[in-house]
């Protein structure tokens, strides 16, 4: 049912299932492993963005001559000079290129020079005189410009409706009808965005590195921008320090790094500060949320209705698919989930892990337990009476579920003693909190090589991007137990575009996806040394696989994760702190290749989800057009003593309708219901519902004093 952390043999251990330590450990903890922007090559200079200071105008001058003066000051690139991108589906790189400020923070100039506080200096320098225009950047329930898009994040329809969910409703004997709110989050992984890019002039080729989530996106995306044969550019991404989402396409740093490379004629690092981030490399969108639940009397759910309102830019339309969960996870005869979106003068939202699920999981998951607390029924009880038995929304059977095992087995393991009153440990009010969890099961097509050396070796290639998951583990795993050798025999490569073409580390589809191709090429190559007889070429023999057919073949099955979170909070009546003191997860996520790493990812979403639920927001300044918090000094993420006693556990779960390893992502379940679970336990503790995140000192002061929270 769990993992252990005993120590591992890896000179033997080959099984999947083995807590093998991470590969690349010890580079890690000894400073070896090298970044994006730790390439040190020859006559390397440096770039810096300056950013737009209004919210939404026209440049009407740039004045650089300031700049220019500067010693080792190479240059700065403004929309009047720099070089013309050919075409993108993605309007947010087209940079430089015209007089337009869509957003405060939007690049405006890029100043170039020989050392990093030469280029800052510039960029300092420079003079930028715009006209603005007036500008909008509130988001509310009832802002003119909302409207129904076709579709929302991840392709999904953005209204569905079934049956008379609005009658159903008004005829329900019990019924919660609540409204949620969750402000803008940011990714803020620990390695800023940052890209050193080398133009060889004589070869006609580009070689980049690049702090990024999948460098064969990076290659076809600048391929098109700078009309270059992909066979002429290589991007590298060997260690990435963290992503969440934010690396997940190409961002502004990679585009510039190129620019500059491709105008100076020497190498050029980008690494964006982190106060610039919050404007350009995405952001989890605000969400306000509306939740409508029926129910009889015993707690069947007869209606249920999620609609979701959220903003965009006027730059790029991205909708958080936050009702989406709604149509997973539990049974109900009538049900709508709808999404309305407005496009406003802010920075373009994007992927944040778990989009959509972890801000519309905490909005369902506080309704079904204010539905528990109308009913005067367990929270535990009241879910596991709603349990599906087949997808709510296509009808289709899931693959696997175990739902109602994750609720039970974290009951029992949290202690869990349904809706006790709160305890008072002298101003401390103490109480807990459970929630639900889903995330989608994806699979996108994967290649991979494999080679059998003459020496007894093994090398698998793979265009994977390790972000810090683990992802080189789990697949020397997977390829060592195909081949059915010791772990040490096997070495991978892997973040290089020159490799089998890979998705990106993102939607909890990395091993999934680059696991089947590895097992798949492993596999064929067992079967031709099987063939073999005699001793190897001095070449070697090698097999490929290619999983576009197999991974694009449409399932008739429902493939989710699920899990189920337990909280214990703290509140203090003096000061209004909240504190976590327990949380337990526990998850259904088909079979747990590498326990080890595995329990790093929950915890990790875990932890995530406290952030979410108690410190974390991004507020935009109405008057100004930006985000108050761009530092980690104003946005504040968990730290060591923030961080509770944490248990994630999970179900023995096969699923033969997966892949070859029968394995669920893992990476974003964690964060799914982990700020439901702790909202949930705070209400309980306070005596009042909060549905406003974060769950600030503030607000739960107003709550203990049964007064009017106040919105930050």
């Amino acid at each position: 049912m769990t993992a252990t952390s005993a120590p591992v043999d890896t000179t033997t251990a080959t099984a999947l299932g083995a807590p093998v330590p991470r590969r690349e450990g010890r580079e890690k903890v000894t400073g070896t492993a090298l970044y994006a922007a730790e390439r040190h090559l020859p006559r390397r200079a440096y770039a810096w963005p300056v950013p737009a200071t209004i919210a939404r105008g026209r440049i009407t001058a740039v004045d650089t001559a300031a700049a220019l003066a500067l010693p080792g000051v190479l240059g700065v690139l403004t929309p009047y000079d720099a070089p013309r991108l050919g075409p993108s589906d993605d309007p947010t790189l087209q940079l430089l290129q015209d007089p337009r400020v869509p957003h405060r923070g939007w690049y405006v100039a890029l100043a170039v020079a020989d050392t990093l506080e030469g280029a800052r200096a510039a960029a300092d320098a420079v003079r930028v005189s715009y006209e603005a225009e007036p500008h909008d950047v509130v988001l509310h329930e009832e802002h003119p410009g909302l409207y129904t898009p076709e579709e929302v994040n991840g392709g999904y329809p953005a209204h569905r409706e079934h049956g008379d969910p609005d009658t159903a409703f008004a005829a329900a004997p019990v019924r919660v009808d609540a409204r949620y709110a969750v402000p803008p989050l940011h990714n803020h992984a620990m390695e800023p965005h940052a890209a050193t890019a080398d133009w060889d002039a004589g070869r006609g080729h580009l070689t980049v590195y690049d702090s990024c989530q999948g460098t064969t996106v990076v290659r076809t995306v600048l391929a098109g921008l700078f009309q270059l044969p992909e066979d002429r550019i290589t991007v590298l991404a060997e260690h990435v320090g963290g992503g969440f989402g934010s690396k997940g396409t190409p961002r502004p740093h990679v585009v510039l790094a190129v620019m500059a490379t491709r105008n100076y004629g020497r190498p050029v690092t980008v690494a964006l500060p982190r106060q610039h981030m919050a404007a350009t490399v995405g952001h989890r969108a605000p969400t306000l949320h509306r939740v409508r639940l029926g129910a009889r009397p015993d707690g069947t759910l007869t209606s249920l209705i999620h609609e979701v309102a959220t903003h965009t830019s006027r730059v790029r339309e991205f909708v958080e698919q936050a009702a989406v969960p709604a149509r997973v996870m539990y049974a109900v005869p009538d049900s709508r989930t709808t999404h309305r979106v407005t496009a406003l003068d802010v920075p373009t939202p994007s992927w944040m892990r778990a989009p959509g699920e972890t801000p519309g999981m905490y909005a369902l998951e506080s309704a079904m337990d204010e539905l528990a607390d109308a009913l005067g029924m367990d929270p535990v009880e009241l879910r596991v009476r709603n349990d599906a038995a087949t997808e709510p929304d296509s009808g289709r059977p899931f693959s696997s579920r175990h739902l109602v095992e994750c609720l039970r087995e974290g009951a029992s393991r949290f202690g869990w003693t349904g809706r006790r009153p709160p305890l008072r440990e002298g101003p401390l009010l103490i109480a807990g909190g459970v929630a639900g969890a889903t995330y989608p099961v994806y699979i996108a097509p994967a290649g991979a090589r494999a080679h059998a050396r003459p020496d007894g070796s093994y090398l698998v290639e793979v265009n994977a991007t390790d972000i810090g998951t683990g992802a080189r583990t789990v697949l020397s795993q997977i390829a060592a137990d195909a081949l059915r050798v010791p772990l040490d025999a096997v070495a991978l490569s892997l973040g290089n575009s020159a490799l089998p073409p890979g998705p990106v580390a993102g939607g909890s589809t990395g091993t999934a996806s680059w696991g089947w191709a590895v097992h798949d090429a492993c596999t064929a190559l067992t079967d031709r040394l099987a063939r073999h007889h005699g001793p190897l070429p001095d070449g070697g023999l090698s097999a490929s696989a290619d999983t576009t057919q197999s991974a694009k073949q449409k399932s008739p099955y429902a493939r989710h994760a699920f899990g189920a979170h337990f909280a214990e909070v703290q509140a203090d009546t003096v000061t209004g702190e909240v504190r976590v003191r327990r949380l337990v997860g526990v998850f259904a996520v088909g079979r747990v290749l590498n326990p080890r790493t595995a329990r790093s990812q929950f915890i990790g979403g875990m932890v995530m989800g406290l952030g979410m639920a108690l410190t974390e927001h991004g507020g935009l300044d109405p008057a100004f057009g930006d985000f108050a918090e761009r530092d980690l000094a104003a946005y504040h993420v968990p730290v060591n003593a923030d961080v509770p006693a944490i248990e994630a556990h999970w179900i023995d779960e096969h699923d033969k309708h997966l892949n070859p390893m029968g394995g669920k992502g893992i990476g974003e379940i964690g964060t799914v219901g982990a700020a439901a679970a702790i909202g949930n336990a705070v209400s309980r503790a306070v005596g009042r519902r909060l549905r406003e995140l974060p769950l600030t000192p503030d607000r739960v002061l107003a709550a203990l004093a049964d007064e009017p929270p106040r919105s930050v």
